[in-house]
């Protein structure tokens, strides 16, 4: 299974009063972690959406462990954990510094036609990313 690993230091902004980065970024940083993933495979969402497409959200889901402290580096691992031709899921680890896992989350995404949010099969659609996904994907 292919993992991508995508380092952040987080800025001032992110984190709350309480000194922990707050709760939405995470989502923000999944994002760079798929977006990434795709990349290092060899695609682009922007080329998607030059063809006419967009992927949205269908589900998101976070579990939050440990807080990260201000002045710690994270860790993000992006991992693909189904590929089923129409939905793709994608499961994230957030680690800190010393290596403790402070975030999992997972989220899913269709495929559809940007003109009238109508979903497509990515299997049929752009099968050279739907393949290089359902490799990475395998153990």
């Amino acid at each position: 299974m292919y993992v991508c690993e995508v380092s952040i230091e987080p800025k001032y902004s992110e984190f709350d009063m309480m000194g922990i980065i707050y709760h939405a970024h995470y989502l923000e940083w999944f994002e760079l972690g798929r977006l990434q993933l795709s990349r290092n495979l060899g695609f682009d969402y922007f080329e998607m959406e030059q063809a006419g497409y967009i992927s949205p959200v269908h589900e998101m889901k976070v579990e939050y462990k440990r807080g990260i402290r201000y002045g710690e580096t994270v860790l993000l691992k992006t991992r693909v954990i189904e590929n089923s031709g129409v939905k793709t899921a994608y499961g994230y680890e957030v680690y800190n510094g010393e290596g403790t896992l402070c975030v999992e989350g997972s989220s899913s995404h269709y495929v559809v036609r940007r003109e009238d949010f109508k979903p497509v099969q990515f299997k049929k659609v752009f099968p050279e990313w739907y393949a290089a996904l359902d490799e990475a994907r395998k153990p």
